[in-house]
C-alpha cells in the first residue's frame, strides 16, 4: 500500500522517509563507532547498547529504502521472496530488540541492586553469551513465523494492506483455517513477550525502591539518568507495539495501519539514539570529540 496516489504527496514522502532513515543512520552510526573507538565504553552497559544500535539500523534498512523506492518509482510492488525477506528479517530485528531491552534491564537491576557482585554476573564472557542468546532466539523465532506464514496458502488477494510486508496483514489474504497455526504462533509468542514485560516491570521496581534508598541527591540523581533512557526506550517500543497489535478491529483503518507502523517500525530508530545520548555525559563526551576529529581531518 503506498502512502499517496498524487506525485507531489509522493515525493513528500520520499523527502520524509530519506531524512528519517538518514537521522537514523547518522546517529545509530555514530554510537557504534563512539563505542568500538572509546575503551572507556568497553562496559556491559554500552555493548548492549551497540547491539541495539544494529538492531535499529536493521529494522530501518528492512522496510524504508523499499518503500522510498517505490515512492519515488510510482509503484508498489514487492516479490512474493522480497516480502517473505521483509517478514523474516522485520520479526527477526524486532524480537532480538525486545530481547536485547529485557537484557538491559536485567543490568541495570545487578548495577544497582547487586553493586558489589556486578563485574562477576556481569563479566564479559556473560555478556556475549546474553547477546548471542538473544540473537540466536530473534532468529529462531523469525524463521518460525516465516514459515508458518508463507505455507498458508494466500488467494484472497495479492494486495498487502501496509507499505512493507508484515505477519497481521499477509495473514488477511489466507483463504484456509490453516491461518490458525500461524495465528497460535503468534499468541505464544505474545505470552513471552509478556512474560519480558513483566520481568521488566519488576526490574524497575525493585530499581527504583532502591534508588529513593540512597541517602545523597547525586548518586540518585546518576541512578536515574543510567535507567531513564533504558525506560523511554522501553516505553516507545513497548507502547507502539501493543497499539499495533492489541487495538480493537473497531477503530482499524488503512490510513491509521499506515500511520501507526511508522510509529513503531520507523520512528524508534531514529529516535533511540537521539535518547540515549541525552541524559548521558560520557557517551555525548566521545561524541563531540569523534565530530571534532572528523571536522579536523577535512580542513
Amino acid at each position: 500500500m503506498a502512502f499517496a496516489d498524487t506525485r507531489q504527496l509522493q515525493l513528500l514522502h520520499f523527502a520524509f522517509f530519506l531524512g528519517i532513515y538518514l537521522a537514523a543512520l547518522l546517529g545509530n552510526g555514530l554510537i557504534i563507532t563512539a563505542i568500538a573507538c572509546n575503551h572507556r565504553l568497553h562496559t556491559p552497559m554500552y555493548f548492549f547498547l551497540l547491539n541495539l544500535s544494529l538492531l535499529d539500523l536493521g529494522t530501518i534498512s528492512t522496510t524504508v529504502p523499499k518503500s522510498m523506492a517505490n515512492s519515488l518509482w510510482d509503484t508498489r510492488a514487492i516479490s512474493y521472496w522480497g516480502c517473505a525477506g521483509q517478514v523474516f528479517l522485520l520479526t527477526f530485528f524486532l524480537s532480538t530488540e525486545y530481547s536485547v531491552l529485557t537484557i538491559m534491564a536485567y543490568d541495570r537491576f545487578i548495577a544497582i541492586c547487586k553493586l558489589l557482585h556486578y563485574k562477576t554476573i556481569m563479566g564479559s564472557r556473560a555478556c556475549v553469551k546474553m547477546a548471542a542468546a538473544a540473537w540466536s532466539s530473534g532468529f529462531l523465532h523469525a524463521l518460525l513465523h516465516t514459515g508458518n506464514t508463507f505455507s498458508i496458502p494466500l488467494c484472497q488477494s495479492n494486495a498487502v494492506g501496509q507499505f512493507f510486508c508484515e505477519i497481521p496483514q499477509i495473514l488477511k489474504l489466507s483463504c484456509s483455517d490453516s491461518y490458525l497455526r500461524e495465528l497460535g504462533v503468534l499468541v505464544v509468542s505474545a505470552c513471552l513477550g509478556f512474560g519480558c514485560f513483566v520481568f521488566i516491570v519488576v526490574s524497575y521496581v525493585q530499581i527504583f525502591t532502591a534508588v529513593l534508598r540512597i541517602p545523597s541527591e547525586q548518586g540518585r540523581h546518576k541512578a536515574f539518568s543510567m535507567c531513564l533512557p533504558h525506560l523511554a526506550v522501553v516505553s516507545l517500543f513497548v507502547v507502539t507495539a501493543m497499539f499495533v497489535y492489541l487495538k480493537p478491529p473497531s477503530i482499524s483503518s488503512p490510513s491509521l495501519d499506515l500511520v501507526v507502523a511508522v510509529l513503531y517500525a520507523v520512528v524508534p530508530p531514529a529516535v533511540n539514539p537521539l535518547i540515549y545520548s541525552m541524559r548521558n555525559k560520557e557517551l555525548k563526551d566521545t561524541l563531540k570529540k569523534l565530530i571534532q576529529l572528523v571536522l579536523f581531518q577535512q580542513q
